[in-house]
């Protein structure tokens, strides 16, 4: 069972090289750096919205590898791989981490159509980067370049997407949804219910499953928290190639004790 949370991703990338490299030229670019710094500027600051910078990217990076591994450790095969975009699984799984680091990047422009505004971005940015990770001149990496513009455009909530590696994204996104995200818009005087569901969700947690190929562990101390799972998880569920395939667990906690609910399959 993988708590999700900021340290997860260190988890995976230690097992690559390839994944290693990416993150430190990730973490380091002032440029992408810059643009989830305005992304939460415009979310948090101007909208009050839940964290949508550096932190909430890495989370998601975390939350999406460890989704993609459950599922490879199954036996299935990356969209990437099957239709021949790239040569081997890491590759598939540089897919996923790029694909969930700069997947908000586009909230620097504007909250509206901040997907596709993304995707657009992410186009430049990876010219520049993905070379230096790959060592391949930028028309060797296209087929990486579509593949993560596919994935940042496709966490959009009502677009289909069309491959595993966009899918793990779109739901490791909506994983991202306990009580640290909420809290700096709450503090600033947001009490809608997007606010106070996130505020009532302590943790998450991923596992294999036991009738679907994957659980989400969902612990709350309110049934405020049934928005996030009801109005965000389940829809981006919905719009993905992992409809069928998951098992949510909502665990309610009152008194110090865990009472498991009803199981949800989506």
């Amino acid at each position: 069972m993988a708590l999700v949370s900021p340290r997860l991703v260190e988890k995976h990338i230690s097992r690559s090289e390839l994944l290693k490299k990416a993150w430190k030229i990730l973490s380091g670019d002032h440029e992408v750096q810059s643009l989830l710094r305005l992304s939460n500027i415009n979310a948090v600051k101007r909208l009050l919205y839940n964290d949508h910078g550096p932190v909430h990217a890495s989370i998601v990076v975390g939350s999406a590898l460890e989704i993609f591994e459950i599922l490879i450790h199954q036996g299935y095969k990356p969209s990437s791989i099957s239709d021949g975009t790239v040569n081997d699984i890491d590759e598939s799984k540089l897919i996923v981490l790029l694909g969930a680091y700069l997947h908000d990047i586009g909230n620097s422009v504007h909250r509206k159509n901040h997907e596709l505004i993304g995707a657009c971005l992410a186009r430049d940015l990876l010219k520049r980067i993905l070379p230096k990770i790959l060592q391949k001149s930028f028309y060797e990496t296209l087929g990486i370049v579509s593949e993560v513009m596919h994935t940042i455009y496709a966490t959009a909530m009502d677009i289909e997407a069309l491959t595993l590696e966009a899918s793990i994204v779109k739901v490791a996104d909506a994983t991202d949804m306990a009580e640290g995200r909420a809290r700096l818009p709450y503090r600033k005087g947001k009490t809608d219910i997007h606010a106070l569901s996130a505020l009532a969700i302590k943790n998450v947690e991923i596992l294999q499953g036991e009738r679907r190929s994957l659980r989400i562990v969902v612990t709350m101390d309110g049934t405020a928290g049934f928005f996030q799972i009801e109005q965000v998880m389940i829809p981006k569920i919905r719009t993905s190639k992992l409809k069928g395939m998951i098992e949510i667990l909502p665990v309610l906690l009152t008194h110090q004790k865990h009472k498991e609910l009803s199981m949800i399959y989506v």
